[in-house]
């Protein structure tokens, strides 16, 4: 079955990486407003540092041939932090969609914001359809933006969709009325910050992912730190419910891992 609501799909042959590079990397951003603590600054300069951090991922993952990049930049629970900070999160979000698309479209970027913009303001709405707007042609890195996002909200509004369209909700069904269906699911996913938890993040999707936590904060992870994820990524052995016996030795029409 095609995905209910007919949304826009990227087309998966841009998604080949080289030299054992995860296809899809995610992030969760974490570890800005104690950057800003540690140095006495207030808590929104830790995300506007934090910008900085993802301009620069985003450059690295294109330099390594990802295919698509997923990060976490708010969460739907986040709106329980101080009101002044979630304006001045809003405020940035503008900012950087202004500032940063033209350099994205540039680079071949491709972007999704991926989460309920219904309780977003219109300004918002309107910044994010005419970022993806710009940008949707573009094929070199997709690059999700998880805001206003839960991996529990995902699954509920999957399950709702479907039950509206009077569908089955087979497992096979959900995932293709996930809002990150567009994508396949990602290989890495890594948490800054030091905290060893998802946090409501992409918990569909994150099923055989592999996990890598950084005690790095956010404004501080850095290409050597992706690499470092990276490296432990390809000393892991990916088996998705077999032995490694059978990993070593594919049956016909199987490569080895």
């Amino acid at each position: 079955m095609g995905r209910p609501g007919g949304a826009h799909t990227v087309n998966l042959t841009i998604m080949t990486s080289p030299g054992g590079m995860p296809q899809h990397i995610a992030i969760v951003m974490d570890g800005n407003g104690r950057w800003a603590t540690k140095r006495f600054l207030p808590r929104l300069a830790g995300h506007r540092q934090g910008m900085e951090s993802l301009r620069r991922c985003i450059r690295a993952c294109l330099e390594r041939h990802v295919g698509v990049l997923t990060v976490f930049a708010f969460s739907s629970e986040n709106w329980n932090r101080p009101a002044d900070e979630v304006s001045g999160l809003m405020e940035l979000l503008a900012t950087a969609l202004a500032k940063e698309v033209p350099q994205l479209l540039k680079d071949g970027v491709r972007l999704h914001f991926v989460g309920d913009r219904a309780g977003l303001s219109d300004k918002v709405r309107t910044g994010l359809d005419q970022a993806e707007q710009a940008t949707a042609a573009n094929s070199k890195l997709v690059l999700n933006v998880c805001f206003n996002y839960g991996g529990r909200w995902d699954i509920a509004q999957a399950a709702a969709r479907l039950a509206a369209l009077g569908q089955p909700i087979t497992e096979m069904a959900l995932h293709q009325a996930m809002a990150m269906a567009h994508v396949p699911d990602p290989d890495l996913i890594i948490r800054t910050g030091g905290e060893l938890r998802l946090s409501n993040f992409l918990l569909w999707q994150a099923a055989y992912a592999e996990l890598f936590f950084s005690d790095k904060l956010w404004p501080d992870f850095d290409e050597a730190e992706l690499d470092r994820a990276i490296g432990e990524f390809n000393r892991r052995e990916r088996r998705y419910g077999q032995t490694s016996d059978q990993v070593a030795t594919p049956g016909p029409g199987q490569k080895a891992a």
